[in-house]
Parts: C-alpha cells; sequence; structure tokens
C-alpha cells in the first residue's frame, strides 16, 4: 500500500467517525455538539435528508434548523 493510499485510507476512516459522532449527537440532542461537529462543512444531499431524519424523530427544532443550514455538495 502506497504512502496516497494509506493517507486516503485514514481520511476516510476519520470521516465515517465524524459521521458517527454526528448520528449520535443528533439522536442524543446535543445542540452544542452537533453545531461543533457540523463546523462550516458542507454534505451530500442525502446524508443531509438522513440527518434531518433522525432530528425530526426526537423533535429537536434547534438541531434541525443547523442540519437545515448545512449547505449541499453536488
Amino acid at each position: 500500500m502506497t504512502a496516497e493510499q494509506t493517507e486516503q485510507t485514514e481520511q476516510e476512516s476519520r470521516s465515517f467517525m465524524h459521521y458517527a459522532a454526528l448520528k449520535t449527537a443528533i439522536v442524543n440532542g446535543e445542540t452544542p455538539r452537533v453545531k461543533q461537529l457540523l463546523g462550516n462543512q458542507s454534505m451530500q444531499a442525502l446524508e443531509k435528508g438522513y440527518l434531518l431524519d433522525l432530528a425530526k424523530l426526537s423533535n429537536n427544532g434547534t438541531i434541525i434548523a443547523l442540519l437545515e443550514a448545512v449547505p449541499e455538495t453536488a
């Protein structure tokens, strides 16, 4: 495995862990943590829709608003 492949694998792993942490924070209603994890990032429409569905299940308007404000990537 080349150094470039290793770096890409590590980046994908970090991205997955970040997404898992975001899902957990949404389910637990941890608004400050959700805000921190979202940062200034954009996300794909499918991911955003899934996270919005999770937030709607817990009926947390603040987290829903945070997610709705996230820009979508093409």
